[in-house]
């Protein structure tokens, strides 16, 4: 599916010519009677993001096929089918903000769906506020986003300071570790993911062992080492799936289980499973969203009924961060609704369907959305409540806190078989 685009840095996603390209002042100039709602997706297609890019893609694209399969998303009481183009970002901050603002210019979108990682987020952000075309994004985790308070951005899951910290609290209260060892990548999302953890530590009041950070291309063996030297009950890890299981297959060289192993996203990625297999048991990890959950929307149905489409459309159970941007464009169609108002949206539009978005406060089948509007989680979702899942003989499971678990919790771990 993602051959074409891999070689090439976006995809037309309509047999529409292209628009008028202005070189002076920002400017868009939109088809007034084109009867669509033109979607720009800017993600990683390609290097080494893509795995997590196309994750993206899916999530958007389910949501796109679904609505325009009731006629597309409807504004007083008419159908405006949805159009999505895709700028791929190539896994750099540099290339997703050209790709953004050629989605803009040449594709005339009128709204853009957010990038996989929150580098590449933090690089559109001007270019949304450039050319006053708001973003909803369905992955981005770092805190740093929405530190920066942007006017265009909204983020439909909880900053990793929020997520990774509470959980922290969630899993000494279910397993009564008393000590904990934090290590992680030194890049963006993974020290901010370790710096949660550190956090959520402390505010458990328990002994934090050991907090180091390390480079992407580090060898994990010393590291490992000196967590088994320390023996702490839980070991919380920062980083991508990679660096997850390369972590893994490291602890179990060494012959190092704790009685818990704590990580992020990655865990919740059928990839972990798939290539630890049975040492993937037992690892702990963070999500906002599970298919058991007792949510719904009118598009979806519940969120058991999301994973089965998802994975008979896809042949895959999607994760949190599929979920969440499907349920972006549920956000999308509600603020296009009240905002009541036809596509193609000129400036003064947009504009009122950013504050359209900033009143949101919806339930769908991936949880509740609503977007704060000060402090430092501005624009960002922290509505849904982190979930512990548990790697149950290759699948995700549930098991903290109470009224979301389906097991009881694994701890202390049994040694590597």
């Amino acid at each position: 599916m993602t051959d074409k685009i891999s070689r090439r840095n976006f995809l037309r996603g309509s047999a529409y010519g292209l628009g008028a390209l202005s070189l002076g002042a920002p400017a868009i100039h939109l088809r007034a009677q084109e009867p669509v709602l033109r979607c720009g997706v800017v993600t990683s297609l390609s290097g080494e993001n893509r795995f997590g890019g196309n994750l993206t893609r899916r999530g958007y694209d389910l949501w796109a096929e679904e609505i325009n399969k009731l006629g597309g998303v409807e504004i007083n009481g008419d159908r405006y089918r949805v159009e999505m183009f895709y700028g791929d970002a190539q896994s750099r901050p540099a290339s997703g903000a050209d790709a953004a603002e050629r989605l803009i210019i040449r594709d005339e979108v009128s709204v853009l769906f957010g990038p996989y990682t929150s580098g590449v987020t933090l690089a559109v952000q001007p270019i949304c506020a450039k050319y006053s075309v708001p973003m909803i994004s369905g992955s981005a985790e770092s805190p740093n986003v929405w530190l920066e308070k942007p006017r265009f951005n909204f983020g439909m899951i909880p900053a990793v300071d929020h997520s990774a910290g509470r959980s922290i609290n969630v899993i000494a209260e279910a397993t009564g570790a008393a000590s904990v060892g934090v290590v992680g990548v030194d890049e963006p999302f993974s020290k901010e993911t370790a710096e949660g953890f550190r956090n959520g530590v402390e505010d458990a009041g328990l002994e934090l062992t050991r907090f180091e950070l390390f480079p992407a291309n580090a060898d994990l063996t010393p590291i490992v080492s000196n967590l088994k030297a320390d023996d702490p009950d839980l070991v919380a890890v920062g980083g991508h799936e990679e660096v997850l299981i390369n972590f893994i297959n490291t602890a179990k060289s060494l012959d190092f289980r704790p009685k818990a192993i704590l990580m992020h996203y990655g865990v919740t990625a059928a990839a972990f499973a798939d290539q630890l297999g049975g040492d993937a048991n037992g690892v702990l990890g963070i999500s906002v969203w599970t298919p058991n959950l007792p949510y719904r929307d009118d598009l979806f149905g519940s969120a058991s009924d999301y994973d089965e489409l998802s994975h008979s459309r896809w042949g895959s159970h999607p994760d949190y961060t599929e979920a969440a941007c499907s349920a972006s464009g549920l956000v999308l169609q509600d603020a296009a609704r009240r905002l009541g108002k036809p596509p193609a949206w000129e400036r003064q539009a947009r504009l009122e369907l950013v504050e359209a978005l900033e009143e949101t406060d919806i339930e769908t089948f991936y949880g509740p959305v609503a977007f704060e509007r000060e402090g430092s989680h501005y624009h960002n979702n922290i509505r849904p409540v982190p979930v512990v899942i548990q790697i149950t003989e290759g699948r995700v499971v549930p098991v903290a806190p109470g009224d979301a678990a389906q097991t009881e919790l694994v701890y202390p771990l049994p040694a590597f078989s």
